[in-house]
């Protein structure tokens, strides 16, 4: 059979217009093309989400390389600022636009492409798994760990994972990422009572103890950096009180932050921290203040070694450039996938990733499949 064309199946599944937690038929076009290439194809749906499990070869004590990506994407935004159809996947001087295209339908259609051609022409003595979800974008309750869960419950297991996430800064090949940093938010309520801006003395007003909390959350250096992450970062990502009138000190404000953090810290001891300081405050200015936190994930490091040698070794080989090994950027599904096997991420150059207008080179799906083809020739060589 004909190799599979990874700028076609990239294409049509652009044209799913697949905003999470749509799914609108992506991830049957996968369940096909690897159905017929003799991947034991089963449905991980969970809470409303598609997901897609496929296994190439007999499950039990054989070696298996996995590969996880998603089919969701982020909403287009105001459709009148694109200047291609934003689920066309028209292409134009060798570049193809639409939603999707750079985060992550090019990479799923890359590895799908790579692994059908490789366990049809060369079958290796192992297992090829593909689990891709369409709950990434989203909060990703019912998603990859809905796929891990169900691979936990029949007895499946990646030995290996690589998550075809675009990260590569500037140039195709210049980035591995081999960890992430952590991410949680928290978001604050100060309450103090409300009167006239005339006579603030018969008044609580909670805008100066929430200008305190935010100044000392903000200006505290968290870390200097570690072995393989960056310093952590705090950012106040909204501070609000919706007060229209200049004449009231209003009784309430909000805010919020988003913290980004490396193995100095869990989510656990900055929730500890934050409220420690909270409550510093509301002591200090005689208010209360509610905190509410959402750890999205820990940071987690898969350490340089075989794996991260494998990939870099395939992606030197195809594009003449020595990847660097990173751990930054925001949060993907290997924090997931960390607590079922080692996982490495590598994909395409993410600069238009959400973006209107989001394009990727075409040259690129290819060179990506070719990547990943040659890293499955060197796992089961």
């Amino acid at each position: 059979m004909p190799p599979v064309d990874p700028v076609a199946l990239t294409a049509e599944l652009v044209r799913c217009p697949s905003v999470t937690p749509e799914d609108a038929g992506a991830l049957d076009i996968l369940h096909r093309l690897l159905g017929d290439a003799g991947f034991e194809c089963a449905w991980a749906d969970r809470g409303g989400i598609r997901n897609l499990f496929a296994r190439w070869g007999t499950k039990g004590n054989t070696r298996s390389f996995g590969f996880n990506g998603h089919t969701d994407v982020v909403p287009i935004g105001d459709e009148s600022a694109w200047t291609k159809p934003p689920f066309g996947a028209e292409i134009h001087n060798g570049v193809m636009y639409g939603r999707g295209t750079t985060d992550m339908k090019s990479g799923v259609a890359a590895f799908v492409a790579a692994a059908v051609d490789f366990v049809r022409n060369t079958p290796p003595d192992g297992s090829v798994i593909i689990a891709i979800t369409g709950d990434e974008e989203g909060d990703a309750t019912d998603g990859t760990t809905a796929l891990l869960e169900y691979m936990q419950n029949h007895g499946e297991r990646m030995d290996v994972c690589l998550v075809g996430e675009p990260t590569c800064p500037d140039t195709m090949g210049d980035m591995i990422k081999i960890g992430r940093r952590g991410s949680m938010t928290t978001w604050f309520r100060i309450i103090g009572k409300q009167g006239h801006s005339a006579y603030p003395h018969r008044a609580n007003n909670p805008l100066p103890a929430m200008m305190q909390l935010m100044d000392r959350l903000a200006s505290h250096t968290l870390d200097t950096g570690t072995d393989h992450f960056d310093p952590s970062t705090l950012a106040i990502v909204t501070v609000d009180t919706a007060n229209p009138a200049t004449n009231v000190i209003p009784a309430e404000c909000t805010s919020a932050i988003n913290i980004r953090f490396n193995d100095t810290h869990s989510g656990a001891s900055l929730t500890e921290w934050i409220e420690a300081e909270a409550s510093r405050i509301a002591d200090s200015f005689g208010v209360q203040i509610e905190t509410k936190t959402k750890i999205s994930g820990e940071s987690f490091i898969t350490p340089p070694g075989d794996l991260s040698a494998l990939v870099a070794a395939a992606v030197e080989a195809e594009t003449g450039i020595t990847p660097e090994l990173s751990t930054t950027g925001g949060t993907s599904d290997a924090r997931f996938v960390k607590s079922h096997c080692p996982v490495v991420e590598f994909g395409l150059v993410g600069q238009s990733m959400h973006q209107v207008d989001e394009h990727v080179a075409v040259a690129h799906i290819e060179q990506l499949k070719s990547i990943y083809g040659r890293i499955l020739r060197d796992y089961f060589a």
